[in-house]
This record gives structure tokens, sequence and C-alpha cells, in this order.
């Protein structure tokens, strides 16, 4: 896999990057499947308008943590204090976090879709921009953590879920990508609920480095990465995550069927994103592919059965149990009763039903 690094990778404190600025577009040069390695606001500039068909995104959660954390036996919480987690202020974080959104939306495709996730700490104010910036919300999803890190201190409740956003691109997006039948038959064929109970990164997924550290504090599982993609995604799509980290996203879209690009201006997260995603195997095909769901089944105009010859003018139906009739015209209307509509119509009126399908 090839990493694409600007020549000035940014490395400023996030609270100091200018706002999004417009760049053209490499010409020849395609972002699919690849990691760029540069600030995400100039990274997301570059990217051609209306190109992806989902985004997910893990940004800094700005925790504020003030001072180290111990367990009671003393020993040092390995806490996120990394750099990328640093702002000034809210206001800082809040600018922020209105530029990075901005650019994923210019890159949206007009059905596509924005899963973000965040803590108590932040996810209020992203959902708020979101909001502003003319997202429309579709749901707000709890990752409630199978193991959770217990409150050491024992001054609060114990912080055991997160809290992703599900938004469409804007309020006139009817079309976007939901599986709700699939969804829903994974579940003992109950709707999905907008719970998901799931295990944190751990175990041989967890990505270390030599001295048995780990390369990224915030490792996503990829239990919840594939259930976001089934979720709202189809083999062939691409998928934007504009902090891509160790490549969680990379890894489970390739596994998927699906496209990605990732943007990580940290080279060492960027390297170990790349030698992941190169290790992944791509599920076959057969088992990838969606079945169509109820509502993208063609409809076809009652009229359409008589042009075509298949039901010839005079032919009389019946309901299922053969109690009432009525008589096919030429025109595709039925008539019953001497009163002529559509077959939904005389359906309903010949049964007695306030509506029916024909």
């Amino acid at each position: 896999m090839r990493i694409y690094r600007s020549e000035a990778t940014s490395q400023r404190p996030r609270e100091q990057v200018s706002r999004t600025r417009s760049f053209a577009v490499r010409t020849g040069l395609s972002f699919r499947d690849q990691i760029l390695n540069e600030d995400c606001l100039e990274a997301l500039a570059k990217l051609p308008e209306e190109s992806v068909d989902l985004v997910f995104a893990d940004p800094p959660y700005n925790l504020q943590l003030a001072g180290s954390l111990t367990r009671p036996d003393q020993s040092l919480v390995d806490a996120v204090d990394d750099d990328w987690d640093q702002f000034a202020s809210f206001a800082a974080y809040d600018s922020f976090t209105r530029d990075w959104l901005a650019g994923a939306r210019r890159a949206m495709k007009p059905n596509a879709t924005l899963f973000v996730i965040g803590s108590y700490h932040n996810i209020f104010r992203v959902g708020a921009i979101l909001q502003d910036l003319g997202f429309w919300i579709l749901n707000d999803i709890v990752w409630r953590k199978a193991n959770p890190m217990p409150n050491f201190r024992g001054r609060r409740f114990t912080n055991a879920h997160e809290t992703l956003i599900w938004a469409a691109r804007d309020a006139n997006a009817k079309k976007y990508t939901f599986h709700y039948e699939a969804l829903k038959a994974g579940n003992e064929d109950c709707q999905a609920r907008s719970d998901w109970y799931l295990p944190l990164c751990t175990g041989g997924e967890r990505l270390k480095d030599a001295a048995g550290a780990k390369t990224h504090p915030t490792q996503k599982p990829e239990a919840l990465l594939q259930r976001v993609l089934l979720s709202a995604s189809n083999p062939g799509d691409l998928v934007l995550d504009p902090f891509f980290g160790t490549g969680t996203t990379g890894a489970v879209a390739k596994k998927l069927g699906r496209h990605f690009i990732g943007i990580e201006r940290d080279p060492t997260y960027a390297k170990a994103a790349a030698e992941r995603i190169d290790a992944v195997e791509p599920l076959p095909a057969e088992l990838l592919v969606q079945p169509t769901s109820k509502r993208e089944e063609p409809r076809v105009a009652f009229v359409t059965l008589v042009d075509g010859g298949m039901i010839a003018p005079g032919t009389e139906l019946t309901d299922a149990r053969g109690r009432y009739t009525a008589t096919v015209r030429p025109d595709g209307q039925l008539i019953a009763n001497g009163i002529v509509g559509s077959i939904h119509k005389i359906g309903a009126l010949v049964q007695g039903l306030p509506a029916c399908n024909g």
C-alpha cells in the first residue's frame, strides 16, 4: 500500500490550523485505497467534491485531562495525553471541528451519511456544529462497552459507553443507504437497536510496538467498524476516515469489499495502518452481496401488465379466498359494483377496508 505524504505535512497544534482552503485535485492521482499522511484539513480540501459514500470519523475528544491518573495500587493509567488531543480552549476545538466537518461534507455524495464518535467531553459540541452546518441527524448510537475501564477515584459513574452520531448530509437526503432488513435478520428478526454492546479493542487485535506498548491509545475494535459499514454502505462504496489512526476503518473496509480513503498526519500511525491493511484478506464476494430490500424492489404499474398482454381486459380478479370480484378495464383500472378505480382503491372498497395493497 502506498502512503502519500505532503511535502509540508503540518505538525502544528490543532488550534493553530487555519480555515479549510481550496486546493486543485492532483491530476491523475486516485485517492481510493490510499492513506494521505498529512493534516486532515489540507487533505480534505484536496478530495473531489461529492466523491465518498460514507464517512466514519473518530476525531480528538479534547479530554481535558488534568494531571496523571493512578490505580488503587498506585500504578499509572495509560491515559490519552498525546499532543493531537490537546486544544487551547473550547473555542479552538469548536473551530477545528467546524472546519473538518465542512471539509467532510463537501466530499460527501448527496445521499452519503456520516458517523462521528465521541465521549461526553466532545460529542455534544460536535452534534451542535453538525446541525449548524446543515447535517441532518438520523440517530445517536450508544456503544456500550463490555469491558470499560473502572473509575479508579470513585467520584463518578464508570464511563461505560461512547456515543456515535449518524447523520445525512442534509435533510433532503432520502435515499441514503441503510440495510434495515439485513440488520433485522441478523438480530433474531427484531429491529436493530441504537445501543450496541461490544468489547473494547484487546488481545491480538490491539496493535503494539516492539516494546509491547500500544501503538495507538484509542484504537477502535473492528466489530464496531464492521457494524457501521454493514449498516450504511455497500460493496464497492468509498469510505472516508479523516482520523485514520492505525487503520481500523481501512482494514474492515478491505475485508468487506469496500474502498477507503484514510487521512492520518502521524507517520508512525500511518505506517502501522498500511502494514495492517496489507495483511487483510478480503472476504469472498458471494458473502458480501447485499440482497435487494423490499423498498428497493422495482415497482410495476398495473396498467403495464395489461399493456403487455399478461392480463387481458375483461379478466375477473378475486381476493385470495374468492369472496370478492372486480373486472379489469383496458385502461388498467378495475370496475366493481359500478365503481371504477385503481386496483388498490377497488380492493379496499369491495372488502370494506380503509386501504388495500391490490
